[in-house]
Order: structure tokens, then C-alpha cells, then sequence
């Protein structure tokens, strides 16, 4: 018995790549592709799939907002999220949303399709490391929290208020007007906390931001047309 799906991938190569991936499966009969949330509510209306695997960066909102309307709206429906962050609020909040799997994108095609078969059993599933993550976490929670204050501590006065401004979504030249800098030298602090934390892009350096207690954790799914809105602690100078 094959399970329909819809792809909500924002990467228009990696969408087509899992498009015919998993038509040459034959376990799985893709029913629709959607690059950003708006199509991917659309054609959830249009074809109620039974699964939809969908990227957590999509273009113009959120994958977890989107998560929570297609759950609203079908929750019959299981979707797994496919992403590149393994914070463990990112993790939570995924799973408060109502996500049954989730994958990351540096996981081998025989684990998206273990994901799959799991979730399409009524199962959850999480990556493996994500799931030692949780574990860890739960099973020394003051240690997590340690380390997110010392993460903290390692910052310059400037990345912290750098740090900020980018979870708060400004852009290089936004940040450099507010702190009466360059945009270069935005950017070279941008760069120096991704290395300094092993961060790879603006979502994951948010999410750091979250974890080290600098700004406002957004509230998920508290109404259909809400925006996620960080609040400043107050910019170091």
C-alpha cells in the first residue's frame, strides 16, 4: 500500500532530487511539491496527503507555523521536518507543533525512508543524534543549562549585541546603522560567532540566541496568523 506525500522543500534541486528518489521507491506516491507555506497549505486542501515532509527554512515563514496550520487543518495527516538544526528548542518546539518525525538533512536517504515508513505507522521519529541530544538533556538538565550560560559568557560585547540584532531578524546593514558601524564589520562578527559555536546559518545562530537566554523564545501556533516577534533584552553598547 503506498502513502501519499507532498514535498515542501524551499531547494528546488533537493525537492526534485527526493521527488524522483522516492517515485522510484514505489512505497510512496508524491502528489505534489510546494516550495514555500502558502503552497504548501494549498495543495494540503487540494489533496489531503498522507504525509508531508517539509523543510524548516521555507521561504517567506516558518516550517513550524506551517507545521501547525497543516496539523490544524488535516490532523489526520503526519508530517515530518526535514532540517539542518539540531537545538533542542528547535526540537521541542517541532514536536509541541504536532511534528511525527524528524530528519536531518545530512541524513542518508535509507533513514528518510525509515522516517517515513515509522511516521506512516502512526510513529514518531527522531534522527539519531537529535534523539541522544533530548536524552542527555533530560538526563542532566542543569549541565545543559551550564553550558548555555557559559556559551554566553564567551561572547565579546559587541557579538552579544550583534547576536541579538540577527535573532531579531535585522539585516547586516539594519544591525550596522543601529550600532553605528560598518555592515563589514557586521558581517565579520556575524562570521566569528557561527565559528566560535559551529553555527551554519542565521536560523541556527537565533536559536543559539534562544538557548543563551538573549532574546524572547516566539510563541508557536497561539493563533492561525501569528507572527513569531522576538523581545530585546536591551543592546550592549
Amino acid at each position: 500500500m503506498s502513502h501519499s506525500l507532498l514535498l515542501v522543500e524551499a531547494n528546488s534541486l533537493l525537492r526534485q532530487g527526493l521527488h524522483a528518489l522516492l517515485d522510484a521507491q514505489g512505497e510512496f506516491d508524491v502528489v505534489g511539491e510546494a516550495r514555500d507555506g502558502r503552497d504548501a497549505l494549498n495543495q494540503i486542501a487540494a489533496r489531503a496527503p498522507d504525509l508531508v515532509l517539509i523543510d524548516s527554512q521555507l521561504q517567506g515563514s516558518c516550517g513550524i507555523q506551517t507545521a501547525v496550520q497543516i496539523k490544524r487543518r488535516l490532523p489526520a495527516t503526519r508530517v515530518i521536518m526535514l532540517t539542518q538544526t539540531k537545538t533542542r528548542d528547535c526540537v521541542r518546539e517541532s514536536l509541541q507543533a504536532g511534528v511525527d518525525g524528524y530528519v536531518l538533512k545530512d541524513a542518508s536517504f535509507e533513514e528518510l525512508l525509515i522516517a517515513l515508513r515509522s511516521v506512516a505507522l502512526g510513529k514518531k521519529y527522531l534522527s539519531p543524534d537529535v534523539s541522544q541530544m533530548l536524552v542527555q538533556g533530560y538526563l542532566n538538565p542543569q549541565s545543559a543549562a551550564q553550558n548555555q550560560a557559559e556559551a554566553a559568557t564567551k561572547l565579546t560585547t559587541r557579538e552579544r549585541s550583534i547576536l541579538q540584532l540577527v535573532a531579531e531578524g535585522r539585516t547586516n546593514r539594519a544591525a550596522a546603522e543601529f550600532l553605528s558601524i560598518s555592515p563589514k564589520t557586521v558581517e565579520k562578527h556575524r562570521a566569528s560567532l557561527m565559528r566560535k559555536f559551529g553555527l551554519r546559518n542565521a536560523t541556527e545562530l537565533t536559536f543559539a540566541a534562544m538557548d543563551m537566554g538573549l532574546v524572547e523564545r516566539p510563541s508557536v501556533g497561539l493563533r492561525r496568523d501569528a507572527t513569531p516577534r522576538f523581545e530585546m533584552r536591551g543592546h550592549a553598547a
